[in-house]
């Protein structure tokens, strides 16, 4: 990052905006509003007692330094954080990535899991739908325990719950403990993700933070590189069963590197206590905070689309468009390939543009991407180029949402930062978990999963119209768009 004032036309869209006058993780919700591209783009400064200590300070969020290029006071340089090391990202993304791995393996299995069990399809993607809502639920209690205990022992937890669930599917069961099952892999594989989530918002800040949660995400975005490929085959030559007992292996190794290298990002000072009550304080004040909120929700609305796409994609490209598995496996690694690159794109313009500005672009994009899809579905008939063409820039927007709209959420409550970061992931599984078994309901055709996809992305630029003047007023923003 610069610490000289923005230059060229490009600059000239990009507003200038006033350093925070508080740090973002004071307790009181009011002192962590920020312009727009302060708290995303907040001093990238380590948490110490010197640059806690206020607009004062000497190298405080408002003390001396420069602006980047977005025109946010940057502190000198000498207050910076520096950037995590490629192997402890590389960590954090494994830890977060479980979730997606263990849904990614599973998808080719959906068709033979139906077969096998006898049930609908709409059945089959339910057991997609129950992983969310455990991951959830996870999420929400896992969260504030973090706050409370560190971020390691829950991790140790949730890892170890993770792969007994998936262990426990290699001994057959039928529909009912089977979903139980998956619910159980939600909570243990949630408790990865928020941990891995708070820890960047205990130690980072600002772009720093944003381009870390967007390498998370192109960590994240690897699985569908490999993990239908890879449950397919496990599928096709061992049973379905058996993606569970390499799912449980995995989760093995995450958890094993977290014990060994994962340092504790919340000391004992800085851990909250009080249980329940404190707990439940701390969600009431996240939920009356309407700009935290609006972020919060807009992550898992753009998800929705992601999961509509792939609880809905097995059936639709296999049965309607004839796609072998082995060609579904190669469209799946194309689109993990553009979600990975999009999030290494992303990771670099938050560094130069407010990342309110980068998601005001890029839901209007994916939308009519979108759009284009539907049309395909309804008068391109059997054609799957013209369907996987725009479905593939569809999903290529989706990393462009997420990571901004959540280290924007997530630096607004530093002091509560499990807490925060469980209400974004759960919003995260709980609006795909609702969503996307419409596709199913409505037939789990083409249209239906466009059409799912669409009404979800739709909603999150509405969510962002009517948030947008509430970021004015609470400071956001200034100066004219």
């Amino acid at each position: 990052m610069s610490h000289a004032p923005a230059r060229s036309h490009a600059s000239r869209s990009l507003r200038r905006t006033p350093a925070p006058t508080a740090c973002a993780s004071s307790a009181e919700p009011r002192s962590a509003v920020v312009p727009e591209g302060a708290a995303q783009d907040a001093p990238a400064v380590a948490v110490t007692p010197e640059t806690q200590a206020g607009p004062a300070g000497p190298t405080g969020p408002a003390g001396p330094g420069g602006t980047n290029r977005a025109g946010v006071g940057m502190p000198a340089p000498a207050a910076r954080a520096p950037r995590p090391r490629p192997a402890l990202v590389g960590l954090l993304g494994a830890m977060a990535a479980v979730f997606a791995i263990t849904v990614d393996m599973y998808l080719p299995s959906l068709p033979r899991v139906a077969a096998e069990m006898q049930v609908g399809e709409a059945t089959a993607q339910l057991t997609i739908s129950v992983m969310m809502v455990g991951a959830a639920i996870g999420q929400l209690v896992i969260g504030p325990w973090s706050d409370r205990v560190g971020r390691r022992l829950p991790v140790i937890v949730g890892g170890a719950l993770h792969s007994l669930a998936c262990a426990l599917v290699l001994f057959g069961s039928g529909i009912e403990v089977f979903l139980g099952l998956r619910l159980l892999q939600g909570i243990g594989a949630a408790a990865l993700g928020v941990c891995a989530q708070a820890f960047i918002r205990d130690r980072y800040s600002g772009p720093v933070a944003a381009a870390t949660l967007s390498r998370l995400m192109l960590v994240i975005g690897v699985a569908p590189l490999f993990a239908p490929t890879v449950g397919g085959f496990i599928a096709a030559h061992w049973g379905w069963r058996t993606v569970f007992g390499v799912l449980a292996v995995a989760g093995l190794m995450v958890l094993l590197a977290a014990w060994r290298f994962l340092p504790e990002s919340h000391p004992a000072e800085k851990r909250t206590g009080g249980g329940v009550v404190v707990a439940l304080r701390n969600y009431r004040t996240l939920v009356r905070d309407r700009h935290f909120m609006a972020l919060a929700v807009l992550p898992g609305l753009v998800s929705a689309a992601l999961i509509s796409y792939v609880s809905g994609s097995p059936f639709v490209l296999q049965n309607q468009y004839g796609l072998s598995a082995n060609q579904f496996a190669l469209f799946f690694a194309v689109g993990g390939v553009l979600l990975v690159g999009m999030a290494q794109i992303n990771a670099h313009l938050v560094h130069r543009y407010a990342p309110i500005r980068i998601i005001r672009l890029a839901l209007p994009v994916q939308f009519a991407s979108i759009l284009v899809l539907l049309a395909a579905a309804l008068f391109g008939g059997d054609n799957a180029l013209l369907f996987l063409i725009p479905l593939a820039l569809a999903i290529s927007f989706q990393n462009f949402v997420p990571p901004n709209a959540t280290a924007l959420a997530l630096g607004r409550h530093g002091a509560r930062a499990g807490a925060a970061a469980a209400v974004c992931g759960s919003l995260n599984a709980l609006l795909p978990a609702a969503i996307s078994p419409l596709v199913g309901v409505f037939g789990g055709t083409g249209v239906a999963m466009a059409a799912v996809m669409g009404a979800s992305v739709f909603t999150a630029i509405l969510v962002l119209i009517f948030a947008t003047p509430a970021y004015r007023r609470g400071g956001w923003e200034t100066g004219r768009d």
